[in-house]
């Protein structure tokens, strides 16, 4: 009886914790972008005259946020696209690498975004089997790039960039350089090594039929 209870349970909450766990990131999702419409809503509320009624009329409508950011984004995304556009975030650019300390973060958040989101670029395009935080133990990582100038100067031979995510959190992670012949790519889209991680090894790649590999005994020194 008490293993049929916990088996009832048990399949109820497998069928309830993915929609959870995404309604509470889409709540999430949702919080952010209304607070980022709530707080340009206050910036003009304090700067232009006549704004007070018209802010506090669309403060209570919940979801505007979202509509409105989505499409200050993709209008931005079309207005840069071309020749005037790209001219004017130049212009914007400039602006802003001459503010001190505003430059540091604004450089930094740029350079990584233009990495990551760029479709030319390197960074999470290979899932890596690495030794970490030890030698014989492994974990998945992502090749994030190549080490370059002061840094790969003092590297003693050829190495990666990569970054080992945590579990079940693969927002969060360790930066390493490893030498080359350290790093096993695998036979893996990034899809489902993030899914691999996230599950905790739980999901495996390939399905529920994927068999493990099988490995030969390491030989003995």
């Amino acid at each position: 009886m008490n293993f049929k209870i916990r088996h009832y349970l048990l399949t109820g909450l497998l069928v309830w914790l993915p929609m959870g766990v995404t309604v509470w990131l889409l709540t999430w999702l949702v919080g952010t972008m209304d607070g980022i419409f709530l707080a340009v809503l206050g910036a003009l509320d304090a700067v232009v005259p006549g704004m007070h009624s018209l802010a506090e009329s669309l403060r209570h409508m919940p979801g505007l946020g979202v509509i409105l950011v989505a499409v200050v984004i993709y209008v931005t995304g079309l207005f840069v696209t071309n020749i005037f556009g790209q001219w004017w975030l130049r212009q914007w650019s400039k602006v802003i690498t001459r503010i001190p300390v505003v430059n540091s973060i604004y450089s930094s958040v740029k350079q990584v975004a233009d990495t990551l989101f760029s479709g030319s670029g390197n960074a999470f395009s290979k899932a890596l089997l690495v030794q970490y935080p030890h030698q014989g133990s492994w974990t998945i990582a992502f090749l994030t790039g190549a080490p370059g100038g002061q840094v790969a100067r003092h590297l003693p031979s050829e190495c990666v960039s990569v970054y080992v995510p945590t579990t079940p959190n693969p927002t969060s992670g360790f930066f390493l350089i490893m030498p080359k012949a350290n790093v096993v790519e695998l036979d893996m889209t990034v899809d489902d090594a993030l899914k691999y991680i996230i599950s905790m090894g739980v999901v495996v790649p390939g399905g529920p039929d994927a068999l493990p590999v099988k490995t030969e005994p390491a030989p003995s020194v």
